[in-house]
């Protein structure tokens, strides 16, 4: 195997979207990506089993596109790597699935690997990126996390600060934008409405904000609580028979996501003592949330790093360059006995080594 600059497939099916990798070391080679949102948006949000479906659908195709994108063949492959968890049961299960069969028949090493460390792996392969500084505070938002982490280093060293209670931020924006009329997905639907809105017009409840819930849930996320404060000033509004403000409510209930999840990331820079911020996940497209937190992050002397849109979301480029750095690093394969975990905790970077076997 080739430890400089290896050549890595990575697949991704921890949720809704198919996604197919290849990097070579840090180098993107492929980044292909099959949805399959508009399935689920007539449910109004995913349904495990046709996430499922839609992977088992897409994965064949998906990888051949990859591989033709690349320029290369299956056998040229020095590792194969996968989601094993967090995620969706059933999703995941057709990833690592798909993965062992592709690594035995190749007779290739497989790396399982944690989806949430790969987003911060994905900055690696930015076309233009200089190489991710650690160590760095690093916040994490999607449909299904929303997550702190303070990552020292990429393969060995992750510890997680805060995360969700309840509704992730992307479910929140799901929501939200259900109780206000507007269909799936929620985030960019509410980012259209609240064009013209003032952000100010309500003061919606900021979650786990209070002196009183600091030493439990400092670095915590809850945004159940924005989304029934959302509910009944809405349910009020339609009582007093008075037109209801949807740009003034959607432009209100976005910058009290986006004022928590930047006050948390840079609360934690601050008293970490490291003046770097790392955004990853899908809802980093909020247009909103990158300029305030870039903003704020300025004001407070913290740098901020945002891969390409294209690489927050899910995908396989950034299991395939997070499998990359651990190869590089000498990190042993995984073995055959993981399984899909749907709650793999973000300290275990990798799954099943064949060293922890050993030991």
């Amino acid at each position: 195997m080739n430890r400089d600059e290896p050549l890595v497939l990575g697949i991704e099916t921890s949720c809704d979207e198919t996604g197919i990798g290849i990097v070579r070391g840090t180098t993107l080679l492929s980044n292909t990506i099959a949805s399959s949102m508009d399935e689920h948006a007539r449910y109004g949000g995913v349904v495990p089993e046709v996430a499922a479906r839609a992977h088992l659908e897409a994965l064949q195709p998906s990888i051949e596109r990859a591989v033709a994108e690349a320029g290369i063949a299956l056998s040229d492959l020095d590792a194969v790597a996968v989601t094993s968890g967090p995620g969706l049961s059933g999703a995941l299960m057709i990833g690592v699935g798909a993965a062992k069969a592709l690594a035995v028949s190749l007779e290739k090493p497989l790396y399982a690997v944690n989806h949430l460390v790969g987003h911060i792996a994905a900055d690696l392969v930015a076309p233009d990126a200089e190489r991710l500084e650690l160590p760095t505070i690093a916040l994490l938002v999607s449909g299904g996390h929303t997550s702190l982490l303070h990552v020292r280093d990429l393969t060995t060293d992750v510890e997680l600060l805060g995360e969700t209670i309840d509704d992730a931020a992307g479910e929140a924006f799901d929501k939200v934008a259900r109780i206000l009329g507007l269909p799936y997905p929620g985030g960019p639907e509410i980012d259209r409405a609240a064009v013209g809105g003032d952000p100010a017009a309500i003061r919606f409840p900021r979650g786990l904000s209070r002196a009183s819930e600091r030493e439990r849930h400092r670095w915590d996320f809850s945004f159940s609580g924005l989304k029934t404060a959302v509910a009944r000033w809405v349910e009020q509004r339609a009582d007093s028979g008075d037109e209801l403000p949807i740009a003034d409510v959607a432009a209100s209930f976005r910058e009290a996501v986006v004022d928590v999840l930047v006050t948390k990331a840079l609360d934690a820079c601050s008293e970490r003592g490291v003046p770097r911020l790392l955004l990853g996940g899908g809802v980093i497209a909020n247009r909103r949330l990158r300029d305030v937190a870039l903003e704020r992050a300025a004001d407070a002397g913290v740098a901020v790093r945002i891969p390409p849109l294209s690489l927050c979301t899910d995908n396989g480029a950034m299991i395939a360059a997070l499998a990359s750095q651990l190869i590089m690093d000498g990190r042993a394969p995984s073995t055959l006995a993981f399984g899909a975990d749907s709650t793999l905790p973000v300290t275990e970077i990798q799954v099943a080594s064949r060293e922890a076997a050993v030991a």
